[in-house]
């Protein structure tokens, strides 16, 4: 545990959030958006946001895979699940996301899909070679962190000849996502004046594609791990960064990261997969560029032209504020459903459902709690 503890030192994040204090200049405030999930969790958890002083401010982003992917593609897995020659395989997170019509996965395995929960790529390739009179479709899902096990399982299928095995592809990019915040005419509400970037993204892409964001919107990145330590002080090279006038990308996380990132999961993604025009997030509607799909020499190993899938898009449940949440426009407790009709038993939205979500963070560890009640309890005083 050494080198875990290291990292949650109390005495040390007391240190940096003083000296964050001592330098965040009265009279001006200080937005900074913490694209990860991971980064949301560790705020969450370990009160990062109460030790800094109240003129710094973290605004959520759309870091969370599960929660950024639209209804309409999880209505497109629950109709490939529905399919009887069809098993469907993925990660447990993705199982209660909400679809059309208060559907989900979960539900659809109830009703008789046959879906099954995986921890990796690999779990769905001995699916497929153990049931070969079955078709065993991958529903992929992820940033460019989880992209290089998927061509991982697509490079073994091949090599395996494995004509019962396909990839439902959801794969999305972080560089694109945190210009559409930029562009949003939401942005001028919003207000970001600088990034802490994602840790394991950027162990896979390095910190180069962020120099151009930075440079051309004049907003600093700090690329940051997830213990409290690495998230203060990130937050303290903002602070320095925004003092100064200057909009670098800066390394907080260099035990891990580097400006080139992983070339050998780089190249195998770029054989593998290829750009979409454009693909639907959730909150942050289509932005172009911005996901993955198998080229055309891996397309019998595509879910999408073998079952012929064309998404439909569907809306969001109108009560639910999650995609206000994913574009940092609000806190989730500022959304009306937050603690009443929506709970991690009762989810209303994909923020409230992933492991990485908002609202999963600020329910899990208590940060929508005021005077000792939460908003249920509140609600019913």
């Amino acid at each position: 545990m050494k080198h875990i503890d290291e990292y949650r030192d109390g005495r040390l994040a007391r240190a940096i959030a003083a000296t964050i204090a001592a330098e965040a200049g009265r009279g001006r405030d200080y937005r900074f958006m913490e694209f990860c999930g991971g980064h949301t969790h560790a705020i969450s958890r370990y009160g990062i946001e109460d030790l800094l002083p109240s003129n710094v401010q973290m605004v959520h982003g759309p870091g969370c895979p599960v929660c950024v992917l639209p209804v309409g593609r999880i209505d497109d897995g629950i109709a490939l699940a529905m399919r009887p020659e069809v098993t469907l395989c993925t990660y447990a997170d993705l199982m209660r996301v909400p679809a059309s019509a208060g559907a989900d996965l979960l539900k659809a395995k109830a009703a008789g899909a046959d879906i099954r929960m995986v921890y990796s790529t690999l779990d769905a390739i001995r699916i497929a070679e153990a049931e070969p009179g079955r078709e065993v479709v991958f529903f992929a899902i992820g940033f460019e962190t989880t992209t290089p096990p998927t061509a991982v399982a697509i490079r073994l299928a091949r090599k395996k000849r494995l004509t019962n095995f396909s990839v439902f592809c959801n794969h999305v990019l972080t560089p694109p996502a945190m210009r559409g915040i930029l562009c949003s005419p939401d942005f001028r509400t919003v207000r970001v004046d600088g990034f802490v970037g994602p840790a394991h993204v950027s162990t896979v892409i390095g910190t180069a594609p962020y120099v151009g964001l930075a440079a051309e919107f004049a907003k600093p990145v700090v690329i940051a791990g997830f213990e409290p330590l690495d998230v203060v002080q990130a937050v303290l090279m903002l602070v320095r960064q925004v003092n100064e006038g200057r909009h670098d990308v800066e390394n907080q996380y260099f035990r891990l990261v580097t400006a080139a990132g992983n070339r050998i999961a780089q190249r195998e993604v770029a054989d593998i997969f290829e750009l979409r025009p454009s693909f639907e997030w959730r909150g942050l509607g289509e932005l172009p560029l911005s996901a993955l799909r198998l080229r055309g020499a891996y397309a019998d190993l595509d879910a999408e032209r073998r079952f012929s899938i064309e998404t439909i898009p569907a809306a969001d449940n109108p009560a639910c504020e999650c995609g206000d949440i994913l574009r940092g426009i609000k806190k989730p407790a500022e959304c009306k459903l937050f603690g009443t009709l929506c709970s991690p038993e009762t989810p209303m939205g994909s923020c409230m459902v992933s492991p990485e979500g908002a609202c999963a963070a600020h329910w899990t560890y208590g940060r929508f709690r005021a005077n000792g009640r939460t908003i249920a309890e509140r609600a019913v005083a």
